[in-house]
């Protein structure tokens, strides 16, 4: 093939368009490479990149990008890229039609990592596309600040808010999770007062007014940054049944452990092993287990009846009407307060302080469900990626991938490959 020939190929390959031309193609196979150079017409019209104000030309700088391998040679593109000086904005780099500003990669490529960042780990994606770790990283990055930058804020009307882990040693962040349209909205660095705060005073006061329900934990410090920036916040903060469930479950297994270890001084084992017996729902045992469970509540246990209250609570989250469920849950927490089982008191007094909250989420209807999804996601990326280096990586990849934001390189659709 002629270098002509190759110069129209790799022009119209690259939407490669009139004052930018193709100038050479250099194709070094002992390297597995293809440089293209471009070249820029001297006599064109140049533009301020800000204001799109005509120019004279300053200088030029040459620059190089990654692109789309030429079946298995890595390919970079290599141009003198003019310079202007603008009354206005000073000396700037005038805009290049195949990638966007401060990137090294041109958009198809950047489109092609973010393509296969949603299906494989940054360390895979690195090896297997000839790049970096912190090359691929990059490219991640750039792509959640170009969705974010693209986002509207809008009317906020239901909200999640939770912690996830982000190391051991009770590391951990804040997700805020938009119900009605499914997608974090933001990663926060802790899970602080005034970390739930920062998000607030970041979000327009309008789109705050039409809050109608914040579902959480009984975090203190969730609780008192919602009471500060929503108003009628006792109305509307949603007490998550998944995390009320978890202190029943916890009640219950205290309960357990301290009976096992009565009944094990006086030689009985009957508790030995049956850890998970309790906190798993019978509806989703296996025949053996289900059997042996069976057996073990119909018994005076004190673990017994610590799960006859944890599953009695289960049932009223079915109620539609405030005032009923109110009274079904004070006959379970009088029920508890005169248990004598200490696990299941220190609940019922916890349920008792906040019963306004779980009233709250059941006439709203309101709970964590699809956050508990996105935090197993997010669990699995921790996983998938072992770990992450910082909290900002962190941030960035659970924004990647649970964000639902437009990722991708607006110049990729200019251009054909």
């Amino acid at each position: 093939m002629s270098a002509v020939r190759d110069r129209e190929l790799y022009a119209k390959l690259l939407g490669i368009e009139d004052p930018w031309f193709v100038r050479d193609v250099d194709a070094r196979l002992e390297k597995s490479e293809v440089e293209v150079h471009i070249g820029f017409e001297p006599d064109a019209r140049l533009e301020c990149p800000e204001c799109g104000a005509t120019c004279g030309r300053y200088d030029s700088r040459t620059r190089s990008w990654r692109h789309l391998d030429t079946m298995q040679y890595r390919t970079v593109l290599t141009a003198d890229v003019p310079r202007v000086n603008c009354k206005t904005h000073g000396v700037k780099q005038v805009r290049v039609p195949w990638a966007e500003s401060g990137s090294r990669f041109t958009a198809l490529f950047e489109s092609l990592v973010i393509d296969w960042l949603s299906e494989a780990s940054i360390s895979a994606v690195a090896k297997m596309l000839r790049m970096s770790w912190d090359e691929v990283d990059g490219v991640m990055s750039r792509a959640v600040a170009r969705g974010l930058a693209r986002r509207e804020s809008q009317p906020l009307r239901r909200i999640g808010v939770d912690e996830t882990s982000f190391q051991k040693r009770h590391e951990y962040v804040t997700v805020v999770y938009d119900v009605e349209r499914s997608r974090v909205l933001e990663v926060l660095d802790g899970r602080k007062q005034e970390d739930l705060e920062n998000f607030f005073w970041d979000t327009p006061l309008e789109h705050i007014s039409t809050l109608e329900a914040i579902s959480m934990d009984m975090w203190p410090g969730y609780i008192n940054a919602v009471k500060n920036h929503v108003e009628s916040a006792d109305k509307k903060i949603c007490f998550d049944r998944f995390h009320v469930a978890k202190h029943f479950g916890d009640g219950v297994n205290r309960v357990r452990t301290q009976e096992a270890a009565e009944l094990r001084a006086a030689g009985d084992k009957t508790l030995v092993g049956t850890r998970y017996l309790w906190l798993q729902n019978p509806e989703n045992m296996k025949p053996d287990n289900k059997t042996r469970f069976e057996t073990l509540r119909d018994t005076s246990l004190k673990v017994a009846r610590a799960w006859a209250m944890k599953e009695t609570a289960r049932g009223l989250w079915d109620y539609s009407t405030r005032g009923w469920a109110q009274r079904a849950w004070n006959r379970l927490i009088d029920w508890m307060s005169r248990s004598r089982l200490d696990p299941m008191i220190k609940v019922a007094k916890m349920l008792r302080e906040h019963i306004w909250g779980i009233l709250n989420a059941i006439a709203l209807n309101a709970s964590n469900a699809h956050l508990e999804s996105t935090n197993a996601k997010i669990q699995a990326l921790k996983k998938r990626a072992c770990g992450y280096r910082n909290r900002a990586r962190f941030r960035h990849a659970i924004l990647f991938h649970c964000g639902r934001l437009d990722l991708h390189p607006q110049l990729a659709a200019h251009t054909n490959s």
